[in-house]
């Protein structure tokens, strides 16, 4: 076994390669780049070296750095993560020159299956099943045209060396193909430096549905059941669950040789996932390879019971798998959502800056997991992606891990920047998603105008609007014993309250305990039990009987409560104060229209007019720079520039003006 392993990545999957090595006995090397100095993975190393500046191609996907960092502290092998350098090719057989050992697959393997043509043609001679298509390379958009004709639409135009989304066009006619042919070609040249694209057959409402393969050096190959991945935005994964509630054992044994099949036929030693597209009717169709570990791999450990990790390692250093096909069981089920910084009300743009706190629900063994990057007080770098955390839960059925998963949501702490809980919370409360009816369009046909704050609707305003009128008269009542008042001035605490709970005013009556309290709402009685303290920004308690977990902050004269994903905030007034409320002059925001504000925090690449130009609506004012992405801002209405207030190469936080219109 290995004495020593580098880790040749960062963020979460660093920090969990790095648990499992600790586990096994093994020391590990961390390697960041100057923005990830203070980073989680790095302080949780056993050694750490720098690789250089931020940007990724010039530190984590800088092979030679890499291996000299391994020749520095002496590591035997490289466990490559996912994304970076895990399915490249030359990087594995570099390694491999240098007697370094990659903890995954063989290069060959990754060759095979990272050119989707190829692949598909390996597939096809193994016996899996495939969507038929056209896997020559297609030489202009006039042959595209024809090809698709045959196939019969819609059809799918893809890049041969595609992946994340890049590449990839849906067409429905002539003119469709026609255009999504050549912009598929050009985005697909300059993501991969490879303008090859194929046609397939598009299948409608298709559900996304993989397979977790293991294999070893012995022959011996494995396949670890299946995972769910048909929740998604712009072909980016959101959850994912272990296992389908689509599959019967008949499909899941199919699926699972075939697999396996596609797996021997390249010789795979490592865990990989065969991706594979289902459609109604049940009839599945290879997808792709993906040759490294997969971002959802916990959920496949937490009804197998297997470390994916552990296993990557000791296939590795040459070990056999210690398993046979008929010992993998399935222990109850498992769901992931992937926890992003960024803000779901705003387009999904990213968010960045300092985690002004950050406290993840906390862990049990057999119910609630974290995976993170990050820690409390970190900073959200604009250099990398948005995952800062995977929060994974698990139950003995699917209805036991989506409520365990929508109670840990709600114990999930973050400010200083914006996240995508309220996202999460809102499909978990999705009645489709709930049945386990599904398909890769879900998102968009629930969402079709996008994710808006009338979408984040709290489900129980009276639970909220109690809360707040407990909380009110703890603080009023604590205040009333403080020492030192003048005789005579107690603070008398009132028992009828007005709650603002959004546009609607709750009229409360208390009626306080030792541990909680009852509450009169239009003539019913409920009761609100708690150990609550003052300052506690969980407030856990049981509102008629059933166990609630909010989230509870002091806001000036409000408190902002956070459930389900929704933020609101509260005003608990006497009914004589919310009569006087009532008449006090509302304020008008400032006119913001003649502003081009930044949407997002980032780094302001362009800036395409200049003052005294004439602009029309559409046109491309500026383009920042953000995790990976390039925004571009463009003008809503016809306009002059009036005023440029920021400059290209600057750092913009959000809202900040950038031109001035007259």
């Amino acid at each position: 076994m290995f004495k020593k392993i580098l880790i040749a990545n960062r963020g979460e999957i660093a920090c969990r390669v790095i648990r499992t090595a600790r586990t096994m006995g093994i020391r590990t090397v961390a390697v960041y780049s100057e923005a990830d100095r203070n980073a989680r993975h790095v302080e949780l190393a056993d050694e750490a070296v720098a690789i250089g500046p931020p940007p990724s191609r010039l530190s984590y996907l800088d092979a030679e750095r890499i291996i000299a960092a391994c020749r520095q502290t002496g590591a035997e092998a490289v466990h490559p993560g996912y994304g970076f350098l895990s399915e490249n090719a030359a990087f594995c057989a570099r390694l491999e020159s240098e007697g370094i050992v990659f903890i995954g697959p063989k290069a060959e393997s990754i060759r095979a299956m990272g050119d989707k043509i190829a692949s598909k043609r390996i597939a096809t001679a193994a016996g899996v099943s495939t969507i038929p298509g056209h896997t020559d390379v297609i030489a202009d958009a006039e042959q595209a045209v024809r090809i698709a004709r045959g196939i019969g639409y819609p059809v799918m135009i893809k890049a041969s060396a595609g992946g994340g989304g890049k590449g990839l066009r849906v067409a429905g006619n002539d003119a469709e193909c026609h255009e999504g042919f050549a912009s598929c070609r050009n985005e697909a040249r300059n993501a991969f430096g490879d303008d090859r694209v194929f046609i397939e057959k598009y299948i409608t409402e298709p559900r996304h549905i993989e397979i977790q393969v293991l294999g070893d050096a012995h022959g011996q190959m494995l396949y670890l059941w299946e995972r769910e991945c048909s929740i998604q935005r712009r072909h980016q994964k959101v959850i994912e669950e272990a296992p389908s509630p689509f599959l019967d054992e008949a499909m899941r044994r199919a699926m699972g040789e075939q697999a396996c099949a596609l797996a021997r036929a390249v010789h795979y030693q490592s865990a990989g996932t065969v991706e594979f597209v289902v459609d109604p009717q049940r009839n599945f169709y290879f997808l792709e390879m993906n040759t490294r570990l997969q971002v959802e791999h916990p959920v496949t450990e937490m009804i197998t019971g297997l470390d994916l990790v552990e296993w990557m390692i000791r296939i590795a250093a040459g070990e056999p798998l210690a398993l046979r096909q008929d010992q993998i069981g399935c222990r109850g089920w498992a769901i992931e959502c992937r926890i992003n910084a960024e803000d779901p009300f705003r387009g999904f743009l990213p968010s960045t800056g300092r985690l002004v706190r950050f406290a993840p629900p906390s862990e049990t063994a057999d119910r609630v997991r974290v995976d993170t990057g990050v820690y409390d007080g970190d900073q959200i770098s604009i250099h990398y992606d948005s995952l800062i955390a995977k929060l994974i839960t698990h139950g003995r059925d699917r209805q036991q891990a989506v409520a365990s998963m929508r109670d840990a949501l709600n114990r999930f702490v973050v400010r200083g920047v914006t996240t995508n809980i309220p996202f999460q919370a809102a499909l978990m409360r999705n009645a489709r998603f709930l049945q386990g009816r599904l398909h890769t369009g879900l998102i968009t046909e629930s969402y079709p105008n996008g994710f808006h704050a009338s979408d984040a609707v709290h489900p129980n305003p009276l639970l909220v609007a109690s809360v707040a009128a407990y909380a009110r008269w703890r603080y009023i009542d604590r205040a009333s014993k403080i020492t030192g008042q003048l005789r005579g001035h107690s603070r008398k605490v009132g028992s009828e309250w007005i709650v603002q709970v959004g546009a609607e005013p709750i009229r409360l009556k208390l009626e306080p305990g030792a541990f909680g309290c009852d509450i009169q709402h239009e003539g019913a009685r409920h009761s609100l039990r708690t150990n609550w303290q003052i300052g506690q920004i969980l407030f856990e308690a049981d509102f008629d009987g059933q166990p609630v977990c909010l989230q509870f902050e002091r806001a000036g004269p409000r408190y902002r409560i956070v459930h389900e994903g929704v933020t609101l905030e509260t005003t608990v007034l006497s009914p004589r104060a919310a009569e006087l409320l009532a008449l006090m002059p509302v304020k008008s925001p400032p006119d913001l229209s003649k502003f081009l504000l930044s949407p997002m925090p980032g780094l302001l690449v362009e800036v395409a007019v200049k003052t005294g130009q004439e602009v029309k609506a559409g046109e491309r004012l500026a383009t920042i720079e953000a995790m990976k992405m390039e925004n571009i801002l463009r003008a809503e209405r016809d306009a002059v520039v009036a005023e440029q207030l920021a400059s290209a190469g600057e750092s913009v936080a959000v809202d900040q003006p950038i031109l001035r219109f007259r």
